[in-house]
């Protein structure tokens, strides 16, 4: 099980040494452009070193859209980053799952979803692997509620699609995290990254907004230690928590038995974490 955190771009090897990254989540360029990324400041070093990497999709990707001037940019840049992924030696590409507007049919996003990877394999597929994952708002997304997740899954898992799992997200989402590896994992078979993120709104609130530190930003990395917002491990009658102590914050991504990252988040040295992983008491 690797751990390590989301880092801005302008050190990824500095602020990974500084809180001890085994992985690190990076954007290839400005989260919020249309534009092809340009070359990656530190693609040698990083490939030389031995950090294993995710590249995180630009936020305006939607892949899922039926507006012609929003899929098809989409789908461009998605294939423009999966690109520059591989020349960083990424292990994935995370892409949110996107949505529909209202009066449109979900399912002609979940079919665009489809095509998009169809058309990918026609001309030999990406360079790496696309990990979709999951939302916490709209009413008309294609992975906030995991049975919403199930039919995307059942249109693209042909296409060896991977599955990022963001905790913050499931709890907005109104998804239990207390059961929420079981039941992805019953719909996808796998979870290949764990985003194990706070929530600083209420459960089932639809937003996404993650506890950040001022000393995790000094650091360099995108937030503040796992634990510090609220009501992320409260079940839907706020029955159901998991224990908030560090060591414990660790069960989801022990469960999956695959990397975790917090994106708002930092760790400490994974030399504190056991060769077996933590488990939840």
């Amino acid at each position: 099980m690797l751990i390590g955190a989301h880092v801005y771009r302008s050190d990824p090897l500095a602020a990974a040494e500084q809180v001890g990254a085994q992985i690190v989540q990076l954007f290839l360029d400005d989260p919020q452009s249309w534009k092809k990324p340009k070359p990656y400041p530190h693609a040698e070093a990083l490939v030389a070193s031995d950090l294993a990497v995710v590249v995180h999709s630009p936020y305006p990707v939607n892949l899922a859209s039926l507006n012609n001037r929003i899929r098809v940019p989409s789908r461009k840049i998605v294939a423009q980053h999966a690109d520059g992924a591989a020349a960083l030696g990424a292990i994935g590409l995370v892409v949110h799952g996107g949505h529909v507007v209202k009066g449109e049919d979900p399912a002609k996003g979940v079919e665009n979803w489809r095509k998009f990877f169809a058309y990918a394999q026609e001309t030999g597929g990406f360079p790496v692997r696309i990990l979709i994952e999951n939302t916490a708002g709209g009413d008309f997304a294609m992975a906030r509620h995991f049975d919403s997740l199930a039919r995307l899954w059942d249109a693209v898992a042909e296409y060896d699609v991977g599955f990022c799992l963001d905790t913050c997200h499931a709890n907005s989402a109104g998804e239990s995290l207390v059961d929420a590896v079981e039941r992805v994992k019953a719909i996808t078979g796998r979870i290949d990254l764990v985003h194990l993120n706070d929530s600083r709104d209420p459960f089932d609130s639809g937003r996404d907004r993650h506890h950040r530190s001022r000393s995790a930003r000094r650091r360099g990395a995108r937030g503040g230690r796992s634990g510090r917002g609220r009501d992320t491990r409260r079940g839907p009658e706020g029955r159901h928590r998991l224990p908030a102590r560090a060591p414990r914050r660790l069960s989801m991504p022990a469960r999956t038995g695959r990397p975790a990252i917090s994106t708002a988040g930092t760790f400490r040295s994974p030399a504190r974490v056991p060769a077996s992983g933590w488990s939840r008491r």
